[in-house]
């Protein structure tokens, strides 16, 4: 609704930076201190996050811009210019995954029960980041006839003026606070290690699938898949969610086993 917060002259602090920032401050904190819970040292959750922070923002950039590479081909300077938003979260997900694992064996420390350390944050830090895209209209829905449908008015957002829609970027906020709250919940319930993360991964998969119905922003690439037209993000989150149930029963496989001997 609003992508410029403050603008001093030629100065411009965006919105969207801001909430992204904060989003990941507010989940970082929260891993800190589960980490000091389980024993883990929360200097390298710190230095964990600035990889993934890192590694989100050019891996969720490098799926746009591989989207809807004709339109970057065109304008390849906007490839850098991540504060007027574009970013998919997929593609950073399975970047800073990449890299965080890499960081995790680097460093000895246990993959599977730092994956339960971050999910509650990663869900928190998203939450707040979908702020930021309602701000800087990106990610927005389809025109709708709803009491609470949003207009957008400013000429600096990316979302279509002056058509009520949905506010899908509100959506996927409200959607990932509450799984923050099953979550954190969820933490001291776990039966074995990794299941927290998984359930993150599978879980969100589920929202994201169910909220793509819902997105007006049509540049999001679609495929057939079964004689279906899904989006890109709908195929990932297919294939994702497959993945999270095979990994539960593996990991849950594994801890009876283990459990046994």
């Amino acid at each position: 609704m609003h992508p410029v917060l403050i603008k001093v002259g030629p100065l411009a602090i965006h919105t969207y930076g801001v909430l992204v920032a904060a989003g990941f401050l507010a989940g970082i904190f929260l891993a800190m201190r589960e980490a000091r819970r389980k024993g883990i040292d929360p200097d390298r959750i710190m230095d964990l996050g600035l990889y993934i922070l890192a590694a989100a923002i050019i891996g969720s950039r490098l799926m746009q811009v591989a989207i809807e590479y004709r339109y970057y081909l065109a304008h390849p300077l906007e490839i850098f210019m991540i504060w007027r938003g574009g970013l998919v979260f997929y593609g950073g997900f399975i970047m800073a995954a990449a890299v965080a694992i890499w960081y995790l064996r680097r460093h000895s420390l246990p993959v599977w029960m730092v994956g339960d350390i971050l999910a509650p944050s990663i869900a928190l830090g998203h939450s707040i980041g979908r702020l930021g895209c309602f701000s800087a209209g990106c990610c927005y829905g389809k025109p709708a006839d709803l009491p609470w449908a949003v207009t957008f008015t400013d000429p600096e957002c990316l979302a279509i003026t002056g058509v009520p829609l949905h506010p899908s970027q509100l959506y996927e906020s409200a959607a990932s606070f509450a799984f923050f709250l099953f979550l954190y919940a969820y933490r001291k319930r776990t039966t074995f290690v990794g299941q927290l993360f998984w359930i993150y991964v599978l879980g969100y998969s589920v929202i994201r699938f169910m909220l793509e119905f819902l997105r007006g922003d049509v540049q999001r690439g679609f495929t057939e898949l079964a004689g279906f037209h899904v989006s890109t993000s709908q195929a990932i989150g297919l294939a994702i969610f497959i993945t999270s149930v095979v990994m539960l029963s593996r990991l849950k496989s594994a801890s009876r086993k283990k459990r046994k001997v």
